[in-house]
Parts: C-alpha cells; sequence; structure tokens
C-alpha cells in the first residue's frame, strides 16, 4: 500500500512537471489573395456574322416566320430523303432474295408447236418435273368430250382442261405415289402409270387405278398459232 508521504511526493512531483510545460498555441498563417483582372483582353465583335434583324435586342424580330418556314422544309426535305433512301434500301433487299438469272430462265419453257404431230405426246423437263403435251386428233376430243362428268372420280370436264382442244398440256407425274405414266397406254388410250396401276384417259383424268385426282395442269399460253409457253 501507498502510504501518505508516498501520495504527498506524488502529487508534488506531478504539479511540478505540470508547471514546466507551456501551453502550445496555433498561430494560423496570415495568406494575402490577389486577383489580376485582365482588362487588357478584348471581347471579339461578331456583330458581321449576326443577321441584322437579330442584332438589336428593342428590334422586333421580323425573320422568326422566315426561320419557321425554313426549319419546316429543311424537315420535310429530311423525310422525303429518308423515306427514299428507307425505300432504295428495301427494294435493294428484297431483289438480292429474288431468283437469279439462271432460275427464272427455268421456270418458263416455250415449245414449238409444230415439232409435235396430231396423236402423238411429247415429253419435256419443266421444273425438274416431266412435262406431257399432247396434240389430241379430232376423235379423241369428240370422246373425251362426250365421257359423263358424273362418272368421273375426279369430276372435270374436258373444257376446263384445255384452252385449245387440240393440246393437252398435264405434268406428267401419277397424283397416286409420283411415278411418271406413260403415254399412249392404258385402257383409255390416255396415260398409264405401271407403279400402281392408275389409268388416264386423254384428257389426263383419272378413270382407273389408286390415284385419286385428274393429272395436273399447269399455267401455260399461247402467245402466237404455233408456240406455248408453260409457266
Amino acid at each position: 500500500m501507498i502510504n501518505v508521504a508516498s501520495r504527498a511526493y506524488l502529487r508534488a512531483a506531478t504539479q511540478g512537471v505540470a508547471n514546466n510545460l507551456k501551453p502550445v498555441v496555433a498561430v494560423a498563417p496570415s495568406a494575402t489573395q490577389v486577383r489580376c483582372a485582365h482588362t487588357d483582353l478584348t471581347v471579339p465583335d461578331f456583330s458581321p456574322y449576326r443577321r441584322e434583324s437579330v442584332q438589336r435586342a428593342t428590334r422586333k424580330n421580323d425573320s422568326e416566320e422566315q426561320r419557321k418556314a425554313f426549319s419546316y422544309m429543311l424537315v420535310g426535305a429530311s423525310a422525303v430523303g429518308g423515306a427514299y433512301a428507307a425505300k432504295s434500301l428495301v427494294t435493294h433487299f428484297v431483289s438480292s432474295m429474288s431468283a437469279t438469272a439462271d432460275v427464272l430462265a427455268l421456270a418458263k419453257i416455250e415449245v414449238k408447236l409444230g415439232d409435235i404431230p396430231e396423236g402423238k405426246s411429247a415429253t419435256f423437263k419443266w421444273r425438274g418435273k416431266p412435262l406431257f403435251i399432247r396434240h389430241r386428233t379430232g376423235s379423241e376430243i369428240a370422246n373425251e368430250r362426250s365421257v359423263a362428268v358424273s362418272t368421273l372420280r375426279d369430276p372435270q370436264p374436258d373444257e376446263v382442261r384445255v384452252q385449245r382442244p387440240e393440246w393437252l398440256v398435264v405434268i406428267g407425274v401419277c397424283t397416286h405415289l409420283g411415278c411418271v405414266p406413260i403415254a399412249n397406254a392404258g385402257d383409255f388410250g390416255g396415260y398409264y402409270c405401271p407403279c400402281h396401276g392408275s389409268h388416264y384417259d386423254a384428257s389426263g383424268r383419272i378413270r382407273k387405278g389408286p390415284a385419286p385426282l385428274n393429272l395436273e395442269v399447269p399455267h401455260y399460253e399461247f402467245p402466237d398459232e404455233g408456240t406455248l409457253i408453260v409457266g
């Protein structure tokens, strides 16, 4: 334990140390601010570049309507130019997806009818399929037009399947399973499919066998008396 004498000694020592210390006072340094005004610089005069109507603030602006009209004209011209550019872009994009010249050449076929004798059927290749063009005789025409349409599986009169009575144009693909029929064969003198025994007449109509439909008639036209264009 610390006795009374020791306590008195410690108190005296502490006071002595405190008396020897001097307080420190922080003094802020004095600063002087100098502001330099550049009065020797001149402001450029932009009056030659300004409109005469806006040089004086107190003057009424007479060119406001003119500037509005110019702005409207500029916006309208930009809209027209943008629409034309969009049209050109769309046209170029669509034309890039169109068929090429060689594909278009195969899309149509031109046939000289004078090369096909009466009573014969010629076969051509069109769009990767056989095309039958038959030069029918007068007896074949009369025979096909005398058939009762109500008795046919796929009822079609002969008149709606031909544009000219003497010319029959059909795609040579059997409507059953896609075989190629034989011309001038079968029980009805038209076409016969050797795969499953379908018989077509001289109008390309199914008369016997498993085929459900008549032979397809493509789009064709006669540009002149001796030419046929299919496609």
